[in-house]
């Protein structure tokens, strides 16, 4: 079990427990059911990268601790 968070730069910064072996849409959707908002209007990104849905956590080397960037479509 890992925790990582999300910052949205607007104020929410929000902690997420997962596992690594969850893709990034589950990942979406647990941030969604927090945040209230839906999954689909959810992008994620760490720099230039903008994280695609069917790959796992653990394949972009997200550990525990790392703080992503959260953006709304």
């Amino acid at each position: 079990m890992i925790e990582v968070i999300c910052n949205d730069r607007l104020g929410k910064k929000i902690r997420v427990k997962c596992l690594e072996d969850d893709t990034v849409g589950d990942f979406k959707k647990l941030v969604a059911s927090q945040i209230g908002t839906s999954y689909d209007k959810i992008i994620l990104k760490k720099g230039y990268t903008t994280f695609k849905d069917h790959i796992t956590l653990a394949d972009y080397e997200i550990h525990n601790g790392m703080s992503l960037e959260l953006y709304y479509a």
